[in-house]
This record gives C-alpha cells, sequence and structure tokens, in this order.
C-alpha cells in the first residue's frame, strides 16, 4: 500500500508539486526519490496477504526488473544477514540483469548510503547488500545447483526461459526453507510452459503490460503498438498475456499464424469498395475481389445475455475462403444480438446467414423480416460436436485454402481451445465464435445457393 504522503503528492497539480519539491531539503528530495512506494505504479507491489509465490506476468517494458530488485533490497534491508537466491534464465543473464542492469539492477536501485558499504564479487557469484544480506546467483538451466542451498527468499527472473524450470523450479523451493516466512518471487513474460501454469495455481498474481508503465515515452510504447499490437507476439511479449494453448489443437497458434493475411480496401464481385465502419469491414483480403460471403451466428443458450457468436467470412474470386470479421456481441436481449446479425448481413452485402437452430436460431429470421430485410437464411441443425464439426474447416486452414484476413483474439483463442478428441478446453464454456465461424466457412465450402443477394426492401 502506498503511504498517505504519497498519495497526498499524486492529488497536487503541476504547479503545486512543483512549489513542494522546491521546499524539500536535498536530504529529503533523495529520499523521496529512493523511496520506491512513490514510483511504484500498479501491479509491481505484492499484497499484504499470506503469500508464498508471488508471480509477476509482464510485457516488456512494464517494469518487472525494477519490481524485483525492489522487493529483494527491501527485504536485504530489513533482514540483515539473511540469505537470497537469485535465479536467472542464464548465471550471465542474473548477473547482467538481475544484479547489474544500468537501471533496474540490485546495484543500480541502491539507496546512495547503501552502494559504497555493498560488496559484488562475480567470480563468485554473490553480491553482499550494507545490511549483511547476501544474495547468490543460479542457473535455471542447471537445476543440480540449485540441490543443497537454503535461502529466505527467492528472485526468479524470466522463468518461462530457463531450460530445466520444472526441476530448478523444484530444487529451489526444497531450498526456501529458512525465516518464518520463506518467499519467492517470479518476474517474467508469460509463456504457456508447464512449470510456469502450475506455478500459477495458488500463487499471488500481479502484472500488466507495457503501457500500463507511466514513466515509458509515449513515442515508444506507440511504436511498439504499431508493429505488434493483435498479434500473438504483441499479446504475450508488449501485454504481458499468458496465452495458452491445448494439446492436440486443431488450431494451433502457430497455424494461425501462418494463415494470416494483409488486409486492404474490400472489393465484392460487382466492384464495389467499402471502407471500415466499426462492423470490421478493414479486416479483408487485399485486392482480392468476393465471390460469396456468409454470416454464420451461433445463437446464446439462453436469453440471459450469453455470448452470441457473429463471424463474417467470404470466398475469394482466388478460390481461397476468408474470416472477414468477429462481430460476436454479449450481453444481448435475442431481439439485440439477431439486429446486430441483420447489421452485419447488410453491412457485408452477406449473400446468406447461417444459423445453428439448436439455441432458438429462428429468431434471427423473425428479427430479420422486421427489420425489413430481405436475405436468404439457413438454419441448420448441429447433429454433430463442435470439434466434429471443426475438423474439416481445421483441415482447410492447413491445406492453406483458408485464412483470416486480419486479427482475431478472442476468436483466435476460441480456436486455440478446439483440441482433437478431446472436446473444448477453453477460454470460457462454450467456442460460440468458433461454431460461428465453422458454420460460415462449411456453407461457403458447400456448392452455392442460388438465391438474391441481400437489400432493402
Amino acid at each position: 500500500m502506498r503511504h498517505e504522503a504519497v498519495r497526498a503528492l499524486e492529488g497536487l497539480d503541476e504547479d503545486e508539486l512543483r512549489l513542494v519539491l522546491a521546499g524539500l531539503s536535498e536530504a529529503e528530495r533523495r529520499a523521496l526519490d529512493e523511496y520506491w512506494p512513490a514510483w511504484a505504479h500498479e501491479g509491481q507491489e505484492p499484497s499484504d496477504g499470506d503469500w508464498r509465490v508471488w508471480v509477476l506476468l509482464g510485457g516488456r517494458g512494464f517494469g518487472k526488473t525494477r519490481a524485483g530488485a525492489e522487493w529483494v533490497s527491501g527485504f536485504a534491508r530489513d533482514n540483515p544477514g539473511a540469505s537470497i537466491a537469485l535465479v536467472g534464465a542464464t548465471a550471465d543473464e542474473a548477473r547482467r540483469v538481475m544484479v547489474e542492469g544500468a537501471r533496474s539492477g540490485l546495484l543500480a536501485v541502491a539507496r546512495a548510503n547503501e552502494r559504497e558499504a555493498m560488496l559484488w564479487e562475480p567470480s563468485r557469484r554473490r553480491l553482499v547488500f550494507a545490511s549483511g544480506a547476501e544474495a547468490f546467483l543460479y542457473s535455471g538451466s542447471n537445476p543440480e545447483s540449485l540441490r543443497g542451498p537454503e535461502h529466505h527468499i527467492a528472485w526468479c527472473d524470466e522463468l518461462a526461459k530457463w531450460r530445466h524450470a520444472g526441476a530448478a523450479w523444484d530444487n529451489l523451493q526444497l531450498g526456501l526453507r529458512l525465516g518464518e516466512t520463506p518467499r519467492a518471487l517470479v518476474t517474467t513474460t508469460p509463456r504457456a510452459v508447464a512449470a510456469l501454469k502450475s506455478i500459477l495455481n495458488g500463487a499471488e498474481r500481479s502484472g500488466g503490460g507495457m503501457r500500463d508503465n507511466p514513466h515509458l515515452a509515449e513515442a515508444v510504447v506507440a511504436a511498439a503498438e504499431a508493429e505488434h499490437k493483435g498479434t500473438r507476439f504483441g499479446r504475450q511479449e508488449l501485454d504481458g498475456e499468458l496465452i495458452e494453448e491445448a494439446e492436440g489443437a486443431l488450431w494451433p497458434r502457430e497455424l494461425i499464424e501462418e494463415t494470416r493475411v494483409d488486409m486492404g480496401t474490400v472489393t465484392f464481385a460487382q466492384g464495389e469498395d467499402r471502407s471500415d465502419d466499426g462492423l470490421g469491414k478493414s479486416n479483408f483480403p487485399r485486392h482480392c475481389p468476393l465471390r460469396r460471403v456468409v454470416v454464420g451466428v451461433d445463437p446464446p443458450a439462453s436469453a440471459e445475455g450469453d455470448t452470441c457468436g457473429i463471424v463474417v467470412a467470404g470466398l475469394g474470386e482466388d478460390g481461397i475462403h476468408y474470416v472477414l470479421a468477429d462481430l460476436s456481441v454479449a450481453g444481448l436481449s435475442p431481439e439485440g444480438w439477431a439486429r446486430k446479425v441483420a447489421a452485419a448481413a447488410e453491412t457485408w452485402r452477406a449473400d446468406r446467414v447461417v444459423a445453428e437452430k439448436n439455441n432458438g436460431g429462428a429468431m434471427v429470421g423473425t428479427v430479420l423480416k422486421s427489420a425489413d430485410i430481405f436475405l436468404p437464411l439457413r438454419l441448420v441443425h448441429a447433429a454433430e460436436g463442435k470439434v466434429a464439426r471443426a475438423e474439416p474447416v481445421a483441415v482447410l486452414f492447413e491445406s492453406g485454402r483458408a485464412k483470416f484476413a486480419g486479427r482475431f483474439p478472442a476468436l483466435e483463442d476460441e480456436l486455440a481451445g478446439l483440441t482433437y478428441g478431446g472436446g473444448y478446453e477453453g477460454p470460457g464454456r462454450s467456442p460460440d465464435r468458433a461454431d460461428a465461424m465453422v458454420w460460415a466457412l462449411t456453407e461457403l465450402m458447400e456448392r452455392p445457393r442460388h438465391g438474391p443477394r441481400i437489400r432493402r426492401l
């Protein structure tokens, strides 16, 4: 928790803050500069609860290393003679990042009156703090080096990169037995490795993304987002999001990235161009006319506001099937989500809407008629399970005959949760978006049914 004086300073405007700081003595300014709670942002400090393991999952630039160094420094300051483990992906990374890091390493965050009293012995991989507490460096790639040593606390950096994370973590935990409350902090960019997922169970958890760090220049953040925002890399490395992939996934993350294409200006068969108006129309294959467009709908199982899957797909003149837009909505009544379907169909000039009728798909037809929109509607019955229906569509992507025309994080997460023979492993209870996409692409795979395109009556 932040000190009351710090919260008071945060409430001042720029002129008031300048006036207050001008009245401080040199010693007071230094004390404020070295007072970590004055600078820590949300996610960089643990709760006051009774936890044993704290995992800080953060994107690049979030401030993971600074948070780790400040936590260790504070403990060493308050516990003379303590024994501390510093574990990096390699011994060299532990030295360069955790100890010698120019702005966030342990040497850099030490207070002015502590630095001369500190002793750093790289050859012995030992750092002695001003209080007399000692920190020892280890490598997550060498689990045997952690067999035997005892410690009060441990700081584990970039655990998701450790070559032998499971064994190294187990040996470290067996050595955390000094003092009344042995604890470990894990600071890492998230990766869905087994060791990290296991550690997260029951752990104190915090973190965030690059943009959550108020001390980073906006130009730096904007440049990184322009390059990677929305990609799997960006979600993981910038946003600090743990992106999991089920074993035996129908759509592995690698396949999703390989079948993603550039975006441009949509061209329908008649040659008409359309610009984006918030309904996903910027997501389409560049310079490729669309031969047919279908809106797939997976209605909610109840009228309680569950997610309604609404996905637009198209067949290009090049013979490729494209996922064009994910317009799924949640929290709406049957009339509400059905009108969203109607709007998507009209905007994309769809040839057909395909809706599953098991869960009340007939409502879509009723609302389309009430909205004075004439559109061929096909109500389908889900005789097979979701995975069985999805498998032929997955093969379409594997063969290069289907692609994602844009980035659809929520849809992609659901697709990654569908597994061969294993059902659905999340996120959420049901893959509503994925099911809608499967209905749309299945319709496009079949022989076209002749009928009028959408038009106003």
